[in-house]
């Protein structure tokens, strides 16, 4: 018994000795990958600036468990409108959210300003630099109007890359408030083989307003020139519904698989070398790309988690009760809230965080003429 004892102990500490051996192995592999990973560089130029804080243990306690990786873009001109938006979906939402901020070099001091020296100073967030030479020879710019060429609208096609570990993401406009929980948002169902869902622009909601001179504002060949022998040949139907990409989930996984950043670029360099798109919409160069990518391959968010158009003109096109209601305003068009005329500016104001550093200053919206009307 004494030799069938010792002869265990023996193969129990030899087992003990090689799995010790397999585990450092093990964590030596892991630290190689780790160092690889931070030492390359990101081939877009997508780089993180800002790391997400830690998040506070009396907030921990208070938010649930969900993180919800959401992506926005923040110029400096329209700095507060991104912040205003952010305000509002950490406000109404017990999930940790992560905002993923996109923007250019020289907005990076002013934003990090804002961020930690206002009620916003618990928010996590990642701070990404957008290169805006990823976009060569994938965009046609006009010498005469280069100013009018906004890099940071192309960020939403570089998804992966901005939220690289996440299986599933938001992306917002800068100009948008949430009114209700983001998390109902993200939960939204994508059908199998769906890269993202988007708001249609048939749905009922936007049907209850037409964009004054927009024309076909609703279907592709609104945004598309049929006449050209590559869009005929992708056999899409003229009227089929467009839909709105200033607001979408996407599933990152599904994203990769498809290769869609590629997808997109493809259209994008194919447009300069042959002038695709529809001039009907006047200066729209981010959503045909999308269009023709996700073509009868995407699913439908709520109708109420975009209800848009409220920056087309400066009179009101819904009740209150209805704008009380909605899941998420979205300013689509000239008229921001942050301007001089803008329809529902109080519903946009109440999530506004003024700047700390004085430099974005809100425009008096309200003339007396406006008043009175």
């Amino acid at each position: 018994f004494s030799i069938k004892f010792s002869v265990n102990i023996s193969i129990l500490v030899v087992a003990v000795v090689i799995f010790l051996v397999v585990l450092h192995h093990n964590f030596l592999g892991l630290s190689d990958f780790l160092k690889r990973e931070l030492s390359d560089s990101n081939p877009l130029g997508l780089q993180p600036i800002d790391f997400i804080p830690a998040v506070p243990q009396r907030l921990a306690d208070e938010r649930n468990d969900k993180e919800i990786s959401v992506v926005i873009a923040a110029s400096d001109e329209r700095l507060g409108g991104a912040i205003a938006a952010m305000n509002s979906i950490y406000r109404n939402t017990r999930s940790n959210v992560v905002f993923h901020i996109v923007t250019l070099n020289d907005t990076v001091d002013h934003l990090r300003l804002w961020l930690s020296n206002t009620a916003l100073k618990n928010v996590r967030y990642r701070i990404l630099d957008f290169d805006p030479r990823v976009l060569e020879g994938k965009v046609q710019v006009d010498p005469q109007k280069a100013d009018a060429l906004k890099p940071l609208t192309f960020a939403r096609f570089y998804l992966p890359n901005l939220v690289p570990h996440a299986e599933k993401a938001i992306y917002v406009d800068d100009d948008v408030i949430v009114q209700d929980d983001i998390l109902e948002l993200y939960n939204t169902p994508l059908k199998p083989g769906h890269a993202a869902a988007f708001s249609e622009d048939c749905d009922s909601t936007t049907n209850k307003v037409a964009v004054r001179g927009a024309g076909n504002q609703y279907s592709y060949i609104g945004f598309l020139d049929y006449k050209k022998e590559t869009i005929r040949k992708l056999a899409m139907k003229a009227n089929t519904c467009s839909f709105n990409p200033g607001v979408f989930v996407a599933n990152l996984t599904e994203w990769k698989l498809q290769n869609i950043t590629k997808q997109l670029e493809k259209w994008m360099a194919l447009n300069v070398a042959e002038d695709l798109y529809s001039r009907t919409l006047a200066g729209s160069i981010t959503t045909p790309p999308l269009l023709i990518v996700f073509y009868k391959q995407h699913s439908s968010i709520d109708p109420m988690w975009n209800v848009r158009h409220l920056g087309s003109s400066a009179g009101k096109r819904y009740s209150p009760q209805f704008v009380k209601a909605a899941k998420l305003l979205h300013w689509n068009g000239h008229f921001k809230p942050w301007g001089r005329t803008a329809s529902y500016a109080e519903a946009w104001e109440k999530w506004y965080v003024p700047d700390p550093t004085g430099k974005f200053s809100l425009i008096r919206r309200h003339s007396e003429a406006y008043e009175a009307k």
